[in-house]
């Protein structure tokens, strides 16, 4: 047995290092075709001598990439520029000083808000991808933390006047991350759905206790920098202050309660003995395929439970119509419109936590992380279901269960231009 286990660790070993030798490869060869093609661009241009005055002058030293196969050595081409001009070749590929392809990046601040140190990020990293990463001490990591932070802090003074967004999912996230001024912050988290059906984020700032008052200032905000108006509909747990907040800055936007939240909350406060029977009663609800049939659904799980628990069936109707609220949008967007999915994904390993982290940070790295955890999603997210019905919507046309309704005058307002 240990004979195979040797074998087959060589074999993987051999394979890794295959694989790493093809990454080489593809990467040099894509560098060496940018060289190429700045050699050309500059082919015309000519010393005092009649020399081309742009020409490859060897290789930078040679430096390790880390990548999601581990870490792969790099060899960059310099160039001589004999006119004097200070002409460079610096590789989109490779860039100077870049130790870390975007993958590996995204990472850090996951790993970071779930408790690495600073000083064992390395180690981290080196499990995650085998091997001993190089570029990865606290030095660079407390950089990349600092360069976090100014990207979110640029990002959040962008001009939104052009901007727009049919849908929004907004959730207050508590990381329990310690800052240097709050014992556990509460992350204020938009994030939208563009007109092309894209999502993207909106808004990422801080807040306390998911206050109106912390909601209102981020949505005045928005407003401040241009955003013209809110989206058709939002989508958040029952709990925030966020509604409130939305009633006095965006008051023609729809509500959605969150299918995810009112579940949790429902079943917590039931009898474990009866929260299967009642999870699919809920079920029946939100899966209906009419708002007449869902009601149905909502009446039987009020007649079987109000006798006992009077208190479950209240938490369940004092939202009944918030909670139906997508049947007036394309059925092709209900399976996104039902949750707030889109951040409870992104945040759930941190959201779950019982345990803080022991690292302390500053308010800017604390929002500087979380911009980057949520970018690294955005960039592998998808865009909704038929996006083309969006159009629709932004005309004017209006949905009932789903479908669009063709007999009678829109009741939206077509959203601006």
């Amino acid at each position: 047995m240990k004979e195979t286990n040797g074998r087959k660790a060589q074999t993987k070993s051999a394979l890794d290092e295959l694989i790493q030798q093809g990454a080489r490869q593809i990467i040099e060869q894509a560098v060496e075709a940018e060289l190429a093609s700045m050699l050309e661009q500059y082919s015309n241009v000519r010393s005092i001598d009649g020399r081309r005055a742009v020409v490859r002058n060897g290789y930078l030293p040679e430096r390790e990439v880390v990548t999601a196969i581990g870490p792969v050595p790099v060899r960059v081409p310099k160039v001589r520029d004999r006119s004097g001009s200070g002409i460079r070749f610096n590789s989109a590929v490779v860039p100077p000083y870049v130790r870390k392809s975007a993958r590996v990046s995204a990472a850090l601040p996951w790993l970071y808000l779930r408790g690495i140190s600073t000083g064992d990020m390395s180690e981290a990293m080196g499990i995650m991808l085998g091997g001993q990463v190089s570029g990865l001490s606290p030095n660079v990591v407390s950089r990349l933390k600092a360069q976090w932070a100014d990207e979110h802090a640029q990002w959040n003074q962008r001009e939104l006047s052009l901007a727009r967004w049919v849908y929004w999912w907004a959730d207050g996230i508590h990381t329990g991350v310690r800052s240097d001024d709050s014992d556990g912050q509460c992350l204020l988290v938009i994030i939208g759905v563009k007109p092309d059906g894209t999502k993207e984020r909106v808004a990422i700032s801080d807040g306390y206790r998911e206050s109106k008052a912390s909601w209102a200032e981020l949505l005045l905000d928005l407003k401040k920098r241009g955003l013209q108006s809110g989206p058709l509909l939002a989508c958040g747990d029952g709990a925030m202050g966020f509604w409130a907040a939305m009633e006095e800055v965006f008051p023609q936007t729809k509500h959605q309660r969150c299918w995810f939240h009112k579940m949790g909350n429902v079943l917590n406060a039931l009898p474990k003995s009866q929260q299967a029977r009642a999870k699919k009663a809920m079920q029946d609800i939100w899966m209906a395929a009419t708002r007449a049939e869902a009601l149905v659904a909502f009446n039987h799980f009020v007649d079987t439970h109000s006798a006992k628990y009077p208190k479950v069936v209240e938490k369940l109707t004092q939202d009944r119509d918030e909670l139906l609220a997508f049947y007036d949008f394309p059925a092709e967007h209900w399976q996104h419109l039902r949750t707030t999915n889109p951040i409870e994904s992104t945040f759930a390993t941190v959201r779950h936590r019982t345990k803080r982290t022991r690292n302390c940070v500053s308010r800017a790295t604390f929002l500087g992380l979380a911009f980057k955890l949520i970018e690294s999603a955005e960039d592998s997210g998808r865009r909704i279901r038929a996006p083309e019905k969006i159009a629709t919507m932004l005309d004017g046309m209006t949905f009932k269960d789903g479908e669009p309704v063709t007999d009678s005058t829109p009741a939206q307002q077509p959203l601006a231009a």
